[in-house]
This record gives C-alpha cells, structure tokens and sequence, in this order.
C-alpha cells in the first residue's frame, strides 16, 4: 500500500495556517498521509534535491500553477491509486518563489490558475487530500 507524503517548505509562519495545516495533518493520519516539514531555504535547488535524494524510487509531484488541474473527484481518483500503489507518492509545496527551472522533468499538479502563498497552498491541498478521503469512504463531508 502506498503512502502519501506532503512536503512543506518549512513550518508556517502564521498560526492560523499552522493550525490548519496541523488539523488536517491529525484527520489524515489514519488514510496513510504524512506531512513533512522542511528547513526554510529560499533555494529551491537543495530543497528538491533533498527530497528527490530520501525519495528514491517513489512518485514525485510538484504542486505548481502550471500542472494538472483537477477537481476533488480527480483528488479522489488519484488519492484511489496512490493508495494501491507499490510506490509512495510525495507531494511537494514549494517555496515561496516557486520551483523555477528545478524539476521540469516531474510531473506536477495545479490548485488552480490563481497564485497561492505557499502555507495557503499547502492548507487547500490537505483540504483536498482530507476531502478525497472523505469521498472514497462515502462521508457526506463533501457536498458537489
């Protein structure tokens, strides 16, 4: 069973999103999801390198603007194949500027066409990580 790995570059600064990255971090604990907080760096080189390097075999997906677009059935589909997968999937927030030329040849996908902060980013993705859960066990949390 493959699991999910969120990496965030570092810990938020603000507390409201460091209290709902931590909530929805708790809530899906149990679906095989695991927030990763790495040390600040502004070079998103190293940063990538890192996670590349602990990764090994498993799939990489950058969260960028320029990446696939999905709804949260799309997050429930993915979040189905993750799951039955031999290989963990990481999914990496990136700093603050962006990935820039790091990672073009990774697959990537987009919360959208709107520029996010990177701690906003990183609550709406656990947000859809937590919705696609919900949808895969058939809770009413998710109301289309």
């Amino acid at each position: 069973m493959g699991r999910v790995f969120v990496h965030l570059h570092g810990k938020a600064k603000d507390s409201s999103f460091r209290a709902a990255i931590s909530d929805y971090a708790n809530r899906l604990t149990s679906d095989g999801v695991q927030i990763i907080e790495h040390r600040n760096q502004t070079d998103p080189g190293p940063y990538l390198e890192n996670i590349i390097k602990k990764a090994g075999s498993d799939t990489i997906i950058l969260l960028q603007e320029k990446g696939e677009n999905l709804d949260s059935i799309g997050y429930s589909e993915m979040m189905k194949k993750w799951r039955i997968s031999t290989k963990s999937v990481h999914l990496v927030v990136g700093p603050p500027g962006g990935f820039g030329d790091s990672g073009n040849n990774l697959t990537s996908l987009s919360l959208g066409k709107i520029t996010l902060p990177h701690e906003l980013a990183a609550v709406v993705l656990l947000e859809q990580l937590y919705r696609a859960c919900t949808i895969i066990k058939g809770l009413p949390y998710h109301r289309a």
